[in-house]
């Protein structure tokens, strides 16, 4: 037993054994090491934003560290009476939610029809939505653009809503369908025998089952909206845009207004983070489930 023992460790890479050695408190620190290196854009788009420009111009937001007494929160005083910043996060806002709650809806109505229930074609229309899942958004965007402009919808909140959907729903229904199908027949089985319809059947037995994988596709498709600069650098209206494109008009107006940027950037990027660890335990749920399946 012994000798068999020694020849797998023999056996064993030096990689492995470099691995196994480095495990536990070693490899705890290394990763806390890692993780605020990465952290430190962030960490640093904090402090400059906490920060008076003269302060910022003259030294590194790290040398607030000797000298806390520079922080302030004027910068965000004056966002909140920046009526530009205070608008593009509104029109981010009336996008981005509605852009999540239809993609959401629809994906999981599909990816149940997908799973369940039987029509003519239904395999040949899956297989059409998995291969829209390979066509780049750049394809896409002159001819919807032009479409959109024949429809009347060019630069309006609703034709941007609109293309994220469309783009949003392939992913939808793919990722719900396959999540759906995993669920056991006989349990729908039974509920079938108790006289549930198709409608009770996907709300009372299906959106609750398939709750994990809801959540991760709508902090999925927030993440992705929210943070869009393409979609709405064309299609969006200009005197009105998003957060990222009224950003990016900043930094090309005004060069380094780093007073608006800093605070306006660490307030777009914080809200997608409260909605992530808002559904934190369901997004983490469906994660474990995918692989678990």
């Amino acid at each position: 037993m012994t000798h068999s023992t020694d020849i797998v460790r023999a056996k064993r890479s030096p990689a492995a054994r470099i691995a196994a050695a480095a495990g536990g408190g070693v490899m705890r620190v290394f990763l806390i090491v890692v993780g605020l290196f990465w952290l430190m854009p962030t960490i640093g788009l904090l402090i400059s934003s906490l920060r008076d420009p003269a302060d910022i111009a003259a030294s590194g937001w790290w040398q607030v560290f000797t000298k806390p007494a520079e922080l302030t929160v004027q910068n965000y005083s004056s966002i909140l009476q920046n009526e530009t910043v205070l608008n593009s996060l509104l029109s981010t806002a009336l996008i981005t939610v509605p852009a999540t709650v239809l993609v959401v809806v629809i994906g999981a109505l599909a990816g149940y029809a997908f799973a369940w229930m039987d029509f003519p074609g239904r395999d040949w229309w899956f297989m059409v939505v998995v291969g829209l899942l390979v066509v780049p958004v750049q394809v896409a965007l002159v001819p919807v653009a032009k479409l959109f402009g024949v429809v009347g919808i060019f630069e309006t909140t609703f034709g941007v809503v609109l293309f994220h959907v469309a783009f949003g729903l392939p992913f939808a229904i793919f990722l719900l369908r396959n999540f759906f199908a995993e669920i056991p027949r006989e349990l729908l089985e039974a509920a079938r025998l108790d006289g549930a319809g198709e409608i009770r059947l996907f709300t009372r037995v299906v959106m609750p089952l398939g709750g994990p994988a809801i959540a991760s596709l709508g902090i999925f498709q927030f993440l992705w909206v929210w943070n869009d600069m393409l979609i709405a650098l064309i299609f969006a209206d200009a005197t009105n845009p998003p957060i990222t494109v009224a950003l990016q008009q900043q930094v090309r107006q005004f060069g380094n207004n780093i007073d608006v940027l800093a605070p306006g950037a660490f307030v777009s990027m914080v809200i997608p983070l409260i909605v992530f660890f808002a559904f934190q335990k369901q997004f983490v749920s469906g994660v474990m489930a995918g692989a678990v399946k």
